[in-house]
């Protein structure tokens, strides 16, 4: 291992303006895993899957929908495993596929876990996502030197308490980075 490598599992990443890539434009990650010689993970947790509903997967995996206050979204988590489903959620459920890389904040990949929302039992606060986004070996680091993504560290409050819509300029104002100001510095030439 290289002594300047650290990992980024457990932090966010923040699209910035100059980034060349629409599905990524605005687009906030959590970083689900990241080592030096595999690389990195991550879901993004601001684009909402359109036409996919939480009640229609648990139907069709045949489980019980507890309705909720508010129906939990379904988000596109990154463009590749489409069909994998991936669930960030507050660290008071642990299954055999949890992973805890933040205090309050875990990850399971198990069917295990929407089974036990089905039934009260999963996690107070989660997110669905479906795909990742992952990085080749040195890839993340890369672009991070190249400016394309900014890092902070991930909370829950953002995660589960703040409209998808909103954890883009919610994540920027963490590093005290105003998105008009962010964006009148990258129409300079």
């Amino acid at each position: 291992m290289t002594a300047n490598f650290t990992s980024l599992a457990g932090k966010l990443l923040i699209a910035m303006p100059n980034i060349d890539d629409d599905r990524f434009n605005k687009a906030v990650i959590y970083v689900s895993a990241h080592t030096e010689n595999d690389g990195a993970m991550g879901l993004v947790i601001n684009r909402p899957a359109d036409k996919i509903h939480f009640r229609d997967i648990m139907e069709q995996m045949d489980l019980p929908y507890i309705s909720h206050d508010k129906e939990p979204d379904v988000l596109l988590g990154g463009p590749t495993q489409l069909t994998r489903g991936f669930i960030l959620h507050s660290d008071e459920y642990h299954g055999t596929t949890t992973l805890s890389h933040h205090q309050d904040i875990s990850l399971t990949t198990s069917e295990r876990i929407l089974s036990d929302v089905s039934t009260g039992q999963g996690p107070k606060h989660f997110i669905l996502a479906l795909g990742c986004a992952t990085w080749i070996a040195g890839q993340l680091e890369e672009e991070i030197m190249s400016n394309v993504w900014l890092t902070t560290d991930a909370n829950s409050d953002l995660l589960f308490h703040t409209p998808y819509e909103n954890r883009w300029e919610t994540a920027l104002a963490t590093l005290g980075v105003s998105p008009p100001l962010l964006f009148s510095e990258f129409g300079k030439a």
